[in-house]
């Protein structure tokens, strides 16, 4: 069960980064963005899960977890970055 929601939301990131970079607009890829950072979120999350019950020892998992992380971090500060932008275009 684990493995396949990891699986998921994994896979999920790819596929939902993907759209977002041919959005028809700027509002339209901070969606989608967002879409892929809550599943980046989620695959964290399955990943403590699964050390959590003890399926793989949390050392294994660290550098996915850190990944997992980073891709989080990347995805934020870019959509906040098109957000910036989409706000200064309405201000001026």
């Amino acid at each position: 069960m684990f493995g396949k929601q990891l699986l998921r939301s994994g896979t999920s990131v790819a596929a939902n980064y993907r759209s977002a970079c041919r959005a028809k607009s700027k509002a339209d890829f901070v969606s989608k963005v967002g879409t892929a950072i809550e599943e980046a979120d989620e695959t964290i999350y399955w990943l403590e899960m699964i050390s959590a019950v003890g399926l793989v020892p949390q050392k294994k998992l660290a550098k996915l977890t850190q990944e997992a992380n980073e891709l989080v971090a990347i995805l934020t500060a870019s959509s906040k970055t098109v957000q910036r932008a989409i706000r200064a275009a309405k201000n001026g």
